[in-house]
């Protein structure tokens, strides 16, 4: 038997399964959003990550790559055992059609499994759905879970699209408003200091005592970084 799964997501650049082949490509008819939650990874149930899934489009596609499992049974059930504790927040496995980029109109691979979820937030408890960009960031800014923040799994995303040589716009613009949120925070944390540091520079013939400002003077401002 053999299985092949499409990863558009953290498996692009982190798989975490024995696979025996590897191939970059796009489905048809789907784009990728930021509409799901993570309550269990990079988010937690009180301040959900904003995670890939999968939205229907005609027009579009959707970059990432296929991997494929021939061991046998045993290696296809660990394999899936894995991807399904892994994926948990996705209720629906989807069979697709798997191009490369040198024949975009035939199929290299047919029967591929996606992990997708029900877009409905009554039926899908993780449905969070389309948002404004700027709270979208706000919310990727500050979630973090177990596995690690929600910036980094965008982050790395991005660094990902590009090493295979697909960036992809939505994520590009989603990623920049992020850090713009970073940055903005970061300033309000050190502007009380910068405050602070003002008022007592006008204030320093009155002591020889080095102050609090002074001190931190010699230190380096908080700044904001990313992955």
């Amino acid at each position: 038997m053999v299985m092949w799964v499409f990863g558009y997501g953290s498996l692009v650049w982190n798989p975490g399964f024995y696979y025996d082949e590897k191939v970059l490509g796009f489905i048809k008819g789907y784009k990728r959003v930021f509409d799901l939650a993570c309550i269990d990874h990079r988010g937690t149930p009180e301040h959900p990550a904003r995670t890939c899934t999968l939205e229907k489009d005609e027009e579009a596609i959707c970059w990432g790559t296929a991997f494929c499992v021939r061991g046998g049974p045993e290696e296809e059930r660990l394999a899936m055992e894995y991807l399904e504790r892994r994926e948990c927040e996705y209720d629906l496995k989807t069979c697709v059609d798997f191009y490369k980029e040198d024949d975009p109109l035939k199929p290299a691979v047919t029967g591929v499994m996606v992990f997708t979820s029900t877009p409905d937030k009554i039926s899908n408890k993780y449905y969070l759905g389309p948002a404004p960009l700027e709270d979208m960031a706000r919310q990727i800014a500050t979630a973090n879970g177990p596995c690690g923040n929600n910036r980094d799994y965008l982050f790395l995303l991005e660094k990902a699209m590009h090493d295979i040589g697909h960036e992809e716009d939505y994520v590009i613009e989603l990623a920049n408003e992020v850090r713009k949120v970073l940055a903005e925070s970061s300033t309000k944390k050190v502007s009380p200091v910068k405050e602070s540091r003002a008022s007592r520079v006008a204030n320093k013939s009155k002591s020889n005592v080095p102050t609090a400002h002074q001190i931190l003077a010699h230190q380096p401002e908080a700044v904001a970084t990313t992955i």
